[in-house]
Order: structure tokens, then sequence, then C-alpha cells
């Protein structure tokens, strides 16, 4: 982690300045609003089908039978995937197995109040324009979930499709850029939809090593960070270099998501906006904090400056731009194949968040034109893309955080 501290790629900022203005002034405030209640609950559809594959349905245990894998891409190295056979049903594997399953199962506890109060929020919704694959909110499948109730953490599922769905945004989603030489030769606009991909993918890696899996023993689960397994995800030496661009363009994934919250700072700085869930007190406290957060953002001085992009001929900027639409909602619709319950909601969530950053920043004539007393049309955002947005950026700065603690830990092992 060391090797970070200097300018990041793209943008003129460093890593330091980062840690101290996310350690100190926004996780404290970003978790506390995302403990808020229109924060917690998110409206999700967990049993949509995969649509490029068939759903394996299984887990892996370490006790399981495995094949080896066949030669696959060098998009990721040293995959865990697993290939099962008959040899793995045994007793014991398949109590251990639905032992993970467990683990990996959504807590769908919610009090009647909730559930009473859920009908008169969908009453303030819009959307326009989604970067995402949004699930049908009208479906017989789609459920509030708890957040809190759910945390993101490793929960003991190795089954092949965690594996199989990070191949298949890289490969075929991310321009073709994934190797180091030809990610350097491309234009700004695919250089970025890539680091924003890898950014996710390293943050999310940070909250599995972070809350892993440590013991189950006497009928209770321990999770806590794994210092071990954040090593071989990270470090220069076992990966090979790898480590630390990842971490980079974690950092550089926090930035865009900072400057599309800057961005749309003024969508809800109008009276007219009111995050409501019928608690008029606890509406007022849940705004003003979200204020409070935007006030310090907008006192950050190292913003990345997104004007550069897109910013070519029209006609060829205005192809990119759907060009790069269209790639982000397919790797939302892939979301949809993640085998684990609990994966699968905080793949979603932090997709949907990062979707609706890319629709802000994207959006920046129209936000402006917002007028002051009545809703717009030009410009909407639904109580999902808020939660989604606000969530998925409460991971980024939560992993950021959580950097400082495995720094720590690493030290302490030396």
């Amino acid at each position: 982690p060391s090797t970070l501290r200097r300018v990041l790629d793209d943008c003129f900022c460093d890593v330091e300045s980062i840690d101290i203005f996310n350690n100190l002034k926004i996780y404290p405030r970003i978790r506390k609003l995302t403990e808020r209640d229109y924060f917690r609950y998110y409206r999700v559809n967990l049993k949509r089908p995969c649509p490029f594959w068939p759903d394996d349905g299984h887990c892996s245990i370490k006790d399981c039978h495995v094949e080896p894998c066949p030669e696959v891409s060098h998009v990721i190295k040293n995959p865990s995937c697993v290939q099962y056979s008959q040899a793995a049903n045994t007793m014991s594997d398949v109590v251990e197995c639905q032992q993970a399953k467990e683990l990996g199962a959504i807590n769908s506890t919610l009090s009647n109040q909730s559930k009473e109060a859920f009908a008169d929020w969908a009453r303030h919704d819009d959307a326009q324009d989604h970067f995402c694959e949004l699930d049908d909110e009208t479906s017989p499948d789609a459920e509030y979930v708890d957040l809190l109730l759910n945390p993101e953490r490793y929960t003991g599922y190795k089954g092949p499709s965690a594996w199989r769905v990070w191949n298949s945004i890289y490969e075929e989603n991310c321009f073709n850029c994934y190797r180091q030489t030809r990610l350097n030769s491309l234009c700004l606009e695919k250089r970025v939809f890539y680091r924003l991909i890898s950014g996710l993918h390293s943050s999310i890696n940070i909250h599995l090593c972070a809350e892993y899996l440590l013991d189950e023993g006497w009928g209770r689960s321990v999770w806590g960070p794994n210092v071990q397994e954040f090593r071989q995800r990270f470090d220069m030496a076992e990966t090979k270099g790898e480590g630390t661009r990842r971490l980079k363009n974690l950092y550089f994934l926090y930035l865009i998501e900072l400057r599309a919250l800057y961005k749309v700072a003024p969508y809800f700085e109008r009276a007219i906006v009111n995050l409501y869930t019928g608690n008029a007190q606890e509406d007022g406290e849940t705004k003003d904090l979200l204020l409070h957060i935007f006030n310090e953002i907008k006192a950050f001085p190292m913003h990345f400056d997104e004007k550069s992009m897109f910013a070519g001929h029209k006609l060829e900027a205005k192809t990119l731009k759907e060009e790069f639409r269209l790639h982000f909602k397919n790797i939302s619709r892939i979301m949809d194949c993640v085998g684990c319950s609990k994966c699968r909601l905080w793949g979603k969530l932090q997709t949907q968040g990062l979707g609706t950053a890319l629709k802000i920043l994207f959006s920046e004539k129209e936000i402006k034109n917002l007028p002051e007393h009545s809703p717009s049309k030009g410009f909407q955002l639904t109580r999902q893309e808020i939660v989604a947005l606000m969530n998925g950026f409460g991971r980024l700065s939560t992993s950021i955080y959580q950097l400082h603690h495995f720094r720590q830990l690493w030290k302490e092992k030396r």
C-alpha cells in the first residue's frame, strides 16, 4: 500500500490527501447517513434469472472434489473457479454446502410498520435515461431489503459464478482493454470505463477481505479482517504489481463518484426535494446530514474533471457515450448471474450506484436548469437511484477506510 502514495493517473490527486479527507470527514458522516431509514431499505429483485448462462445454483467448499478448469483468459489470473462432480455429494459436504447457502441467504425481516410505509414511498418516484438495467419494482419478486441486516461480507460461497461474472465483465464489456499495454493506448473514455470497473472490483474485494468468515464454530459465525487474503489480492509481490494498479483504480472510482455528488448537490439543495419516509423530523434530519456531506465535498480541492470526456466531434462523442452507456447497462444485467444472494444484492446496488453517478455526470446542463419550486422533466432521480448512489459511495468510502486498517495490521505482522 505504501507504493500508492503518488499522483493518480488521469487526475491531479494524491492518495494521502484522499485518505485524510475520506477517513476524517466523509466516512463517519456517510456511515451515519446510510443507517437512516430512507437509505437502509433497498427494493431489489434477487430472483431474476441469469440472461447469459444457466444458473449454477451451487456452493463450493474446501472438501468438495474439484477438477481442473479449462484454460481461460488472462484477464483474471489464477481464478478460483471450480467444477462439480458426483464425488462432492457426500453427506458432510451437503451439510457444509447448506451452511454456506444459509450464510449467503438474505435476511428479509421487516417490521409491519415498514411494510406499510413502502407503498407510500413509491408515489415519490420518477425516472429517465438509465445507465443500469433496473429491476421492475412492480414485479411480485421485487422486495425491500434492510441493508443493515444484510451486510456485505465474505459468506463462504465459492461457486463458479463469481469468477464467471467478472471474467464476462472484463472480456465483453471493457472494450478489450484489459491488457496494460492496450489500456495505455486507449482514449480517455475507454480507459476511464475500464478503471471504473476495476475500481469497483477492488472495492468489493476489500469488503470481503475486511469482513471475512473466520470461524463457524459452536453455531456462531465470526467475521473479521483477513490480512493474508488481502495480500493475495493486492500485495505487489503476490500479484506481480497488479495489486497497486487495482488500488489506484479504487481511488479513481472514488473521485468519479465524489465528482458526481458534487454535481448533483443542487438537485438536493432545492426545498422541493424531500427524502420522504413519512416521519417529518426524521426526514429533515436525514436531509440536513446529506447536505452537510455535500458541503464537505464542495470544499475538497481535488475533483476529477469530466469535461474532457466525450468532448470531441459531436457525432463521434454521442456514439461513444451511447456505447459507454450500453456496456455499463450490460454489466448491471450480468449481476443477475451472481450465485450468492447477498453478493448479488450488493453487486446490483453498487452497480446501480455507479450507473447513477454516470447519469449525473452526463446531465450537467439539465441539473443546472432545474427549477427551484417545481419538479423537473429534464432530470429526475428515483428513490432507488438515490439509495444506490449514496450506499454505493458509502461502500467506496468504507473501502478506503478499511485500507488504512489493513496498513496497520500489515505493519504489525511484519
